[in-house]
């Protein structure tokens, strides 16, 4: 058992790894590409680069809980085997746009059938002991990391061939990655452990609504909301913030976000395996989130490009706390309705890059506009940091309530 167990982890990383890599190639691209189409000035193509983030997040928020519910009826490996195609068209779509509004268009189309996260998130819940359920879901992190080490970096240097380039080359290895999981990938779901789909629970708000049946649930969710808002202030506005500060190139986001990859999968992957049976969920939870705190301060106030490099130190050591937040929910759900948790908690997630881009790129293009009464481009990172302490708060707040009532019920 614990032989197959490591295997599907194995399977269900290297799927993920393929997935994350096809998308970190465009990111560094992506600002160039909006810009082409629009020829607009910086703070106006973040702001493009916001509602872009919006509409696939709205697709998302709505259609994830269908598809969280659909993997627990029919498992979880159809369901992320359709993620996955469609991520490969939204590319083909990104690859030939020829104005704006084809965008929008494939990064709808992504949002509908996007859940390869929110499905391998449910995978590894299904293959995990308590035990084990923080580390493992910390393979999702350190996919990223990895994924974040490749794609960026060779993103960076194909967009010296062309804006397009790095978008189809993203179509190919995601459609390649669609015929790897068919032939490789196998179920985690057992058939015993499947329930019947339900409209009610598998619309948004149905699925939210259902978290409540589980006590502590919305305090840590709220926590995790806040987590997500923050992040956006990195992943949102980390292109535009640094060409207007600094003037880096394509090629030197695609080295930043590769050193973001280094250390996120040295945390993910390594650090929080020793970390986090020694500190446990909670002080993992509290120390994470305040060094996530620190990094965006620094982030804020840094005027060479050096500070950014180093600064990422404290803010990816953050990353121990996404996991053990993410282990305390799932602890409260049962193993029947991981899938739906993971649904609901990708349309709260969904909501938030809904919500964050919105506020992190508005408030970029705000404090970077021509006639802006004061300049001061790091204000999301700011405003990151103040969020990042604010989980912490909800979250000690909480977890000090749990211990005060015996009757709360956590799931193996």
């Amino acid at each position: 058992m614990a032989s197959n167990r490591k295997a599907a982890l194995g399977f269900i990383f290297i799927t993920l790894l393929i997935d994350i890599t096809g998308w970190g190639l465009i990111i560094p691209v992506f600002p160039k590409l909006i810009g082409e189409l629009t020829h607009a000035n910086i703070s106006t193509i973040g702001r493009y680069g916001g509602w872009l983030t919006v509409a696939y997040a709205i697709m998302q928020f709505l259609f994830a809980p269908v598809m969280g519910n659909l993997s627990d009826q029919y498992g979880r490996r159809p369901v992320l085997l359709f993620s996955l195609f469609g991520f490969g068209i939204d590319y083909l779509f990104l690859s030939f746009a020829p104005t704006l509004g084809w965008l929008f268009v494939g990064r709808v189309i992504a949002g509908i059938t996007g859940a390869s996260i929110t499905t391998a998130t449910a995978y590894i819940a299904d293959i995990s002991t308590k035990e084990d359920r923080a580390k493992n879901f910390g393979l999702i992190g350190a996919a990223f990391g990895l994924g974040f080490i490749i794609g960026p970096a060779i993103g960076g240097l194909l967009a010296s061939f062309g804006s397009r380039v790095p978008f189809l080359v993203a179509a190919g290895l995601t459609l390649l990655n669609t015929l790897y999981g068919y032939f490789v990938l196998p179920e985690s779901l057992p058939k015993e452990n499947r329930r019947k789909f339900e409209w009610i629970r598998a619309n948004p708000f149905g699925s939210l609504k259902h978290l409540n049946k589980f006590p502590g649930i919305w305090g840590l969710v709220i926590s995790l909301i806040l987590v997500y808002i923050a992040a956006h202030s990195v992943q949102s506005t980390w292109s535009f913030f640094t060409i207007e500060r600094f003037h880096w190139s394509e090629g030197m986001i695609g080295i930043s976000l590769a050193v973001v990859g280094v250390l996120v999968a040295a945390v993910q992957g390594g650090l929080i395996r020793i970390v986090n049976p020694i500190l446990g969920n909670e002080r993992s939870i509290y120390i994470g989130l305040t060094l996530y705190a620190v990094g965006l301060f620094l982030f804020a106030f840094a005027s060479q490009t050096w500070m950014m490099f180093a600064f990422l130190v404290p803010y990816c050591l953050g990353g121990i706390a996404g996991p053990a937040l993410q282990a305390t929910i799932s602890n409260h759900v049962p193993a029947n309705e991981q899938g739906e948790l993971q649904g609901a908690l990708t349309s709260l997630i969904s909501l938030t890059t809904i919500i964050g881009p919105l506020v992190m790129t508005n408030l970029f293009a705000y404090f970077t506009q021509p006639n802006t009464p004061v300049h001061f481009s790091g204000a999301p990172f700011l405003l990151g940091a103040i969020l990042m302490l604010g989980s912490a708060i909800v979250s000690y707040l909480v977890l000090k309530r749990e211990k005060k009532i015996p009757s709360v019920d956590r799931i193996a």
